[in-house]
């Protein structure tokens, strides 16, 4: 996909080394950004292979609210180096969509405290305003922010109605070009897919914002070697792209879509490329 490519050129081209706090060195760019338009085909990188199993599994964990990966750890081992032994997570990306905490004083002044649904209220302004402009949800809660071992990286997107087609901006604070951004990329292009069918729209754009873009780099004679992106990342951009394959969905309630009920048509690709995990 080419806009994904010209990303990665872009941080190649212009970033700048810096330490991180993974141990690893990056280059970075500050506030990178690209759209694409969802009605030319689904958005799943064809340069290399991605594994929509682990995909599909983690944006329908998001969706469940969950706040553990006990589920979900038996489809992938996306999330296993930031959860306890109990499959804990101190921070889980769809447990703030489905119910973040919202306080308030009640008549004596006391405070107390009550969950919101956004994406329930995504889905309902859609339906009765189609053309507000408050369709924000947020997965970032600054106290638990503070103490969280990975706070949330893609921690905001909101949706915006055009032409009867529903477009979707993603805010990120960090992001791994490699490893993360092709599974954010498609992630949120299906929570648009879901949502637009659920509402009755059309897909329209995928629009990203990464605060601070980042390669991982490590030099050849050192410890951390392995954890070096740039060479998987050239042999990409020497890959010729397939054509984008489509994503069907069956019309079902978004609270009772499964995996079986998503089908992935003519996906081709090129050969995985393996990149290490910087924890």
């Amino acid at each position: 996909m080419k806009e994904y490519l010209d990303l990665v050129k872009l941080v190649m081209d212009e970033g700048v080394r810096k330490p991180s706090r993974t141990g690893i060195d990056t280059i970075s760019v500050f506030a990178a950004f690209y759209k694409v338009d969802l009605t030319k085909g689904f958005p799943l990188l064809t340069t290399k292979k991605i594994e929509w199993n682990s995909l599909l599994h983690e944006v329908l964990w998001y969706l469940s609210g969950e706040d553990h990966i006990r589920n979900l750890r038996q489809h992938t081992k996306i999330w296993n180096a930031w959860a306890d032994e109990e499959g804990n997570l101190d921070t889980a990306y769809g447990y703030y969509w489905r119910h973040f905490p919202s306080a308030e004083k009640n008549e004596n002044g006391e405070w107390h405290v009550n969950e919101v649904d956004q994406i329930k209220y995504v889905i309902d302004e859609l339906r009765n305003k189609p053309y507000s402009r408050r369709l924000v949800v947020t997965a970032w809660e600054p106290g638990n922010a503070t103490k969280s071992k990975l706070p949330p990286c893609h921690y905001s997107f909101a949706f915006n109605v055009s032409d009867g087609k529903l477009n979707c901006h993603l805010t990120q604070r960090s992001g791994d070009i490699a490893l993360g951004i092709p599974f954010n990329l498609a992630a949120y292009s299906i929570l648009t897919y879901i949502i637009a069918q659920e509402v009755g729209l059309q897909v329209g754009m995928f629009a990203h914002t990464i605060i601070d873009a980042h390669i991982y780099v490590a030099d050849n004679d050192s410890a951390n070697a392995k954890y070096d992106h740039l060479e998987g990342l050239k042999e990409q951009l020497t890959r010729q792209p397939f054509p984008l394959p489509k994503l069907k969905i069956a019309n079902k309630p978004i609270n009772k879509l499964l995996f079986e009920d998503f089908e992935l048509i003519d996906y081709q690709h090129h050969p995985k490329i393996k990149f290490e995990v910087a924890v």
